[in-house]
């Protein structure tokens, strides 16, 4: 998983503050050739998906790509077997139409290398600038909309003709076209394969939500190793009742996918010292929107203010999160034995998302991606061989 971030010249809690980051179009525009390379590595290494983030509007460098589907389709064809996953379209800031239309596309023109991916949104500088609330601004109007949208392209993925009449959309509009009135529409072209493979993150892990991506064939990603402890384990039970109660019988884990933060060194204290400053300018850019659970407005001020202000705020450190289990660090063969951990614990598991956080150098994610494929992944592709 690839957010989009450029690379810096300083990070962690005594460099530049977030909000006062505001590089040249040149440096945020480097992160296409920093995606290439990512790229490129992933397919000399036999990864199977490289997973992305749109997002808009970030002068800081942190989150840079916008369009995912427009990158892909490049991509595509710097490449042979990589797939490209959409972590994720943020439906409210798009048409749902025009979303659909441009995944067919992708889908067609990459030969069906692009997994199509929806989201919320929880920038509201990205989301409310384009109309509609995000999560931090109106939750419930913000999920509303999202699910009718999400509504709306599924018709348009699965129906040769389809029609659409709820709270935000009317679809298509009965107006006069051609000597009839228009009561139903096509999406042209239509994706290469149906069903179309979707995936959702699991942040709220609401009901409302679960049962919401059951109903529509929607698979989970959770992100950020949340489901490494106790918590999690109950997240996931919820989702395996939550397929049973729609007459799927499985094993934990199924249709979900869990990201880890990955750092690979000789011993586990290089490893954490190595990624501690890509661990606080990670802190530094997503607890002020709150995705570090338990912060009061004290410490998240205090990181804002940078150095000795942030250090002395008692805010959580790379150590808590390895002791979470959210980041794996370590030698190859100790994160080896987590990833193995993992799968016994969740049976029907089949793919977690190895990630690099935001901060992390086009560099260091090379060698991450290097030290991965060759020591860690090749166990674990020979066993999903004799699984099949």
């Amino acid at each position: 998983m690839f957010a989009g971030h450029v690379d810096f010249d300083d990070m962690g809690f005594d460099a530049t503050p977030v909000n006062e980051r505001w590089l040249s179009d040149e440096r945020l525009a480097g992160v296409y050739g920093k995606a290439e390379a990512i790229v490129l590595k992933m397919e000399e290494l036999g990864y199977d998906t490289f997973w992305s983030a749109e997002h808009h509007f970030q002068r800081e460098g942190y989150e840079c790509i916008p369009n995912l589907l427009l990158m892909y389709v490049h991509l595509a064809h710097l490449t042979k077997n990589l797939k490209f996953g959409c972590g994720f379209n943020v439906n409210p800031m798009w048409h749902p139409l025009r979303l659909a239309e441009d995944y067919a596309t992708a889908d067609i023109l990459t030969g069906g290398r692009v997994i199509f991916g929806v989201g919320r949104g929880y920038h509201s500088r990205e989301v409310d600038t384009f109309g509609v609330p995000s999560t931090l601004t109106d939750n419930e109007a913000n999920r509303d909309i999202f699910e009718e949208q999400v509504e709306v392209i599924m018709k348009a993925f699965n129906e040769e003709s389809f029609s659409h009449k709820g709270k935000y959309y009317n679809l298509p509009p009965e107006v006069p076209y051609r000597g009839y009135t228009l009561k139903d529409i096509t999406l042209v072209p239509r994706p290469r394969t149906l069903p179309v493979e979707t995936w959702q993150p699991v942040v709220s892990a609401s009901q409302r939500a679960m049962d919401f991506m059951v109903k529509h064939g929607i698979k989970g990603i959770i992100g950020g190793g949340a489901a490494a402890g106790g918590a999690a384990d109950q997240v996931i039970k919820q989702w395996q009742d939550t397929l049973a109660k729609n007459g799927r019988k499985t094993e934990l884990g199924t249709d979900l996918c869990i990201g880890y933060t990955i750092h690979i060194a000789d011993t586990e204290e290089q490893a954490i010292n190595e990624a501690r400053p890509f661990f606080e300018e990670n802190m530094k850019m997503f607890a002020p929107l709150g995705f570090v659970r338990g912060l009061s407005e004290a410490q998240i001020t205090a990181l804002g203010q940078g150095s000795a202000k942030a250090r002395s705020a008692n805010l959580p450190t790379i150590e808590d999160g390895v002791k979470s289990g959210s980041w794996l660090c370590g030698p190859a063969e100790m994160v080896a034995q987590k990833i193995d951990d993992l799968q016994k614990r969740y049976p029907g598991l089949e793919q977690i998302n190895a990630g690099c956080v935001i901060g992390t150098p086009q560099s260091v994610i090379l060698d991450q991606l290097e030290r991965f494929g060759k020591q860690v992944m090749p166990e674990f592709k020979k066993q999903a061989k004799v699984g099949k």
